[in-house]
């Protein structure tokens, strides 16, 4: 019975994919993920996104150059050997544009739960979620492409996972 369960996760797990790439339009999922980080972190560098996405270094320069040409981004003065990364305008817009899309989807999944079972179901994510949490790498990675107005660090339950394991190695 397990397995089924996991095999049914796994169905849910490529509605939500297909459903997020959608939302996504012309994007790859990398260059929404650089995109999306930026709209929230400005500032970062191709090294830090490069981390956060989950590709090599000169992926990330050739991500953010084409980011660069379609004037999603720009990059800031160097600070010593790193240059800081920002949106520019458009790039805001097609962030708020591909979260409220992506959200709609998500939402559409959902919306097949009344309110007391999606509740519930909320709060089983939440322990999934923070049961899965293994550091803040981790954490920074799995919420690449949230909306992180919407579930602040003080009730993520990833970034609060990630914060409790951090304040775990620090007493070590």
């Amino acid at each position: 019975m397990q397995l089924l369960d996991a095999n049914k996760l796994g169905a849910l797990g490529a509605m939500i994919r297909d459903r997020t790439e959608a939302s996504l339009r012309e994007l790859s999922p990398s260059a929404a993920a650089v995109l999306s980080m930026l709209h929230f972190k400005p500032g970062l560098t191709t090294t830090e996104l490069a981390e956060v996405v989950g590709v090599s270094q000169p992926t990330a320069v050739r991500l953010i150059d084409g980011l660069e040409r379609q004037a999603l981004i720009v990059r800031g003065s160097p600070e010593g050997r790193v240059t800081p990364l920002s949106l520019t305008e458009t790039g805001h817009a097609q962030v708020r544009e591909m979260q409220a899309l992506r959200l709609a989807a998500l939402d559409g999944l959902l919306s097949a739960l009344q309110p007391d079972k999606r509740r519930h179901f909320a709060s089983m994510l939440d322990e999934i979620l923070a049961g899965a949490t293994t550091s803040r790498a981790f954490a920074r990675t799995t919420c690449r492409l949230c909306e992180h107005d919407l579930c602040g660090h003080e009730i993520c339950p990833i970034g609060c996972r990630a914060a409790e394991i951090e304040r775990e190695e620090s007493e070590r």
